[in-house]
C-alpha cells in the first residue's frame, strides 16, 4: 500500500463520513421548526430521528458480514444511494408519518458507513499511523455534524423554512457521492473486498449464527466497548440535538446565534479529534479515553447549573469535543480487540451500541426536557460522563495490556 493509496481511502472515508453524520443531525439543528409544521411536540420529532437510529442499529451485523464476506465498497456504495434517497424524501415529508417514514429510509443509508468505513481504515492504514487514521475518520463525523448546523444558520439568515435546511444538506451528500463512488471503484480489490482466506467458506446458517452471536456476547471486551459507545453516544445526541435549547432556554440567546455557537462547538470538537489521535498513538488509548470522560462530566454539570456569565458561555465550545477527543482511542482498543478477518462484524457490534444510543436519547431526551426541563436534562449528561469514566477503568482492568500501549506489538 503506497503512502498516496493510503491517504486516497482514508480522504475518501472521512469524506463519507462528513456526509454521514451531516445526514443523522439533519433534524436536529431544525427540530422546534420541524414540531411547529407537524403540530407535534419536540419529544415527537426526537422519535423520528430515534427510528433513524432504529433502523441503523438492526441493520449493523448484517451490513457487517456483507463487509466482511463479500466488499466493503459494495456495503458503502448502498449506503450513499439510500442515504441521498433518505434524506430527499426528508425534505419533501408532506406529514408527520411520512416524516417517520423517510427517516427510516435514511437508517438503511446511514446504516452501511461504520462497517464499510473501519475495514478500509484498517486494511488501507499501518500500524503506526492507525490512530490518526482513525482521527481523521472521526473529524469527518464532526465537520459533518458542524455541515448540518451552518447550513441551517445560513438558510434561516436567508428567511427560508426547514425543508430548505434538509435539501440543501441533500445537494452536498449527492454531491459527493457522484465524486466517491468512482474513486472508490478504482481501490485495489484488496482494499476493496477481504482476502479469499479471510471470506467465509459457506453462507450463514441459524445455528452459524447463533454460534457467532454466543462468541461476541462471551467478549467481555468488545461488550463493554459496545455499552460504552452506548454511553457515550446516548451523551452526543442529547449534546448534538438540544445544545440550542440549552443556549435558549437556559441562557437566553437567540435561535440563530445558538445554531452558529452550536456549529462553532463542533468545529472546535473536529479539531479535538486529531489532537486525540495523536495522542492515542503517543500515550495510549485508554489515559486519552479516562480524561475525555471526565472532562465531559464536569463540563456537562457546569453548564447545566445555567449560572455561568453570559459572557463565558462559549465555554460550551469544548462540550463536543470532550467526547470527540476519545473517539479515535475507543475505535483502537475495538481494532486491538478484533482479529482481521472480524473487522467489520466486531466494529458493527461497537456501532450497534452508537446506534442505540441514537435510537434512544433523542426521544427520551426530549421528553425529559418537556417534564423537568433542560437544565436538569444536561445533568443526566453528566452522570453519563461518570458512568463512561467508571467503565472505561473496568474495562481497561479486563483487557491485555495492548489496550494501555501507545503501539500495539506485532502479536496484537
Amino acid at each position: 500500500m503506497t503512502e498516496t493509496q493510503e491517504r486516497r481511502v482514508v480522504g475518501l472515508v472521512a469524506g463519507s463520513h462528513v456526509v454521514n453524520h451531516a445526514y443523522l443531525v439533519a433534524l436536529a439543528p431544525v427540530i422546534g421548526l420541524v414540531a411547529d409544521d407537524f403540530g407535534v411536540s419536540i419529544a415527537a420529532v426526537g422519535l423520528a430521528i430515534g427510528v433513524q437510529g432504529g433502523v441503523v442499529t438492526l441493520l449493523q451485523l448484517p451490513f457487517g458480514y456483507l463487509s466482511d464476506a463479500r466488499s466493503r465498497t459494495l456495503v458503502l456504495a448502498i449506503s450513499l444511494g439510500f442515504g441521498a434517497a433518505g434524506i430527499v424524501a426528508t425534505a419533501l415529508a408532506p406529514s408527520y408519518p411520512w416524516l417517520l417514514a423517510s427517516q427510516a429510509l435514511l437508517g438503511v443509508g446511514i446504516a452501511g458507513h461504520h462497517p464499510a468505513h473501519y475495514p478500509l481504515l484498517a486494511t488501507a492504514s499501518s500500524e503506526t499511523n492507525r490512530g490518526r487514521a482513525y482521527s481523521l475518520h472521526a473529524l469527518g463525523g464532526s465537520l459533518g455534524f458542524a455541515v448540518s448546523y451552518a447550513i441551517a444558520a445560513g438558510v434561516g439568515a436567508l428567511g427560508f423554512g426547514w425543508r430548505w435546511t434538509v435539501a440543501g444538506i441533500a445537494v452536498f451528500g449527492a454531491a459527493f457521492a457522484l465524486v466517491a463512488l468512482p474513486v472508490a471503484r478504482g481501490f485495489p480489490e484488496r482494499i476493496r473486498k477481504p482476502a479469499a482466506e479471510d471470506r467465509p467458506s459457506s453462507r450463514p446458517t441459524l445455528a452459524g449464527i447463533r454460534r457467532g452471536a454466543s462468541e461476541l456476547l462471551s467478549s467481555s471486551g468488545l461488550m463493554g466497548l459496545a455499552l460504552l459507545s452506548f454511553l457515550t453516544s446516548a451523551a452526543a445526541w442529547c449534546i448534538r440535538t438540544y445544545s440550542p435549547q440549552l443556549l435558549t432556554a437556559g441562557y437566553g440567546l437567540a435561535p440563530g446565534t445558538a445554531n452558529l455557537l452550536v456549529s462553532a462547538m463542533l468545529v472546535v470538537g473536529a479539531g479535538t479529534i486529531l489532537v486525540g489521535g495523536a495522542l492515542t498513538d503517543r500515550v495510549g488509548p485508554g489515559t486519552v479515553a479516562l480524561g475525555g470522560y471526565a472532562a465531559l462530566a464536569g463540563l456537562a454539570a457546569l453548564l447545566a447549573t445555567g449560572s455561568i456569565p453570559l459572557a463565558l458561555v462559549a465555554s460550551i465550545l469544548p462540550f463536543s469535543g470532550t467526547i470527540s477527543v476519545s473517539r479515535p482511542a475507543r475505535s483502537t482498543l475495538a481494532d486491538r480487540l478484533s482479529e482481521r478477518a472480524d473487522l467489520g462484524k466486531n466494529f458493527a457490534v461497537v456501532t450497534v451500541g452508537i446506534s442505540l444510543g441514537g435510537a434512544v436519547a433523542p426521544p427520551a431526551f426530549g421528553a425529559l426536557i418537556d417534564l423537568a426541563g433542560v437544565r436538569v436534562t444536561f445533568g443526566v449528561v453528566a452522570v453519563l460522563g461518570l458512568l463512561s469514566f467508571g467503565l472505561t477503568r473496568w474495562l481497561l482492568g479486563r483487557v491485555d495490556g495492548s489496550a494501555r500501549r501507545p503501539q500495539a506489538t506485532p502479536s496484537d
